[in-house]
């Protein structure tokens, strides 16, 4: 889809989108995130995340209330078992990192995905970021699909892997959870099995949907050989090619499809604060299906190592 196209699905306010690189990423000016917005608003916004799988807007002071009104716009809202919630806002994850705590969230994943139903998508507001650092940087889980060579794809085509919630876990403990309690936990929130190349349900598009955080295996796979496999498709969020960032400044907000992309949050601001509000939309069961849009790599962008790394993979291009 092109953005051309995405600008004409909008009425009364058109939608202007910057993109941030080739295939991820945009800024949306035009909107006013503090107003209901229209029928026509909404399909514009959803047909542009779909397009650039993270999409930014800059200057939206608003409230608690108008942060869930915009998100609702787009499906249910999820309440998160383990992380804190704003006083009042069951919905709403207050994310904030000090002196005393600091970031931790430096590492690729998509959110949730130890849950049986991942999240569609994630909307953040920015309360207060620091002078300098404190970036998020979005990978694109198609692109880093299509660079997979021919013979990766051959082995985790089809297949599942299991994800765990385990980091919570840890935390859980650390915080006092007795073992009863956890195992409450555990019978609530199953260990899901999910492909390990997901189809996305709006797009068809294909994507790689493990990741370090919350992946733990390939299901009916030698372990060191679930191991080797999921260090590559890990090492595919790495690449520069993939990735777009984003500098935060109070009264930003970031929104984006955890079905088409990761994410990092650099954690390069220690002493300063950083706080930040999180509202994620529900989402469904992932599928994979052989058929689906197919990507021209003969368009494609990306050149160099990264095509030599699909073409003709050797022993070391895997390695930083």
């Amino acid at each position: 889809m092109s953005l051309d196209t995405i600008d004409s699905l909008t009425d009364e306010l058109p939608i202007q989108i910057t993109p941030y690189s080739p295939t991820i990423g945009g800024e949306i000016s035009g909107i006013d995130l503090s107003q209901p917005l229209t029928d026509g608003q909404v399909e514009g916004i959803r047909a542009a995340l779909l397009d650039r799988k993270v999409l930014f807007f800059r200057d939206q002071n608003i409230t608690t209330e108008q942060h869930l009104e915009f998100a609702r716009n787009f499906g249910d809202l999820e309440v998160h078992p383990f992380a804190p919630h704003k006083d009042g806002y069951p919905e709403v994850l207050a994310i904030t990192h000090d002196r005393e705590h600091p970031g931790q969230e430096n590492g690729w994943h998509s959110d949730v995905t130890w849950r049986l139903q991942p999240s569609l998508g994630s909307i953040l507001r920015c309360i207060e970021c620091p002078p300098m650092g404190g970036d998020t940087l979005f990978a694109d889980m198609y692109a880093a699909y299509d660079g997979l060579p021919e013979v990766v794809r051959e082995k985790i085509e089809g297949r599942m892997a299991l994800h765990d919630f385990e980091g919570f876990r840890v935390r859980l403990r650390k915080r006092g959870a007795t073992e009863a309690e956890l195992e409450e936990f555990n019978k609530t929130y199953p260990n899901p099995e999910h492909p390990v190349i997901r189809s996305h349900p709006e797009t068809g598009r294909k994507g790689i949907y493990v990741n370090a955080a919350f992946t733990k295996h390939i299901i009916g796979m030698a372990p060191e050989e679930s191991e080797r496999l999921l260090a590559i498709l890990y090492h595919q969020a790495n690449m520069p090619e993939y990735q777009c960032r984003f500098r935060w400044a109070a009264n930003s907000i970031a929104f984006w499809d955890n079905r088409a992309c990761q994410h990092y949050a650099a954690s390069d601001y220690w002493p300063n604060n950083r706080k930040v509000e999180r509202v994620t939309v529900i989402g469904d069961t992932p599928f994979y299906r052989a058929e689906g849009p197919t990507t021209d790599m003969d368009e494609s962008p990306f050149r160099g190592r990264v095509e030599r790394q699909r073409v003709a993979p050797g022993p070391n291009l895997f390695k930083s």
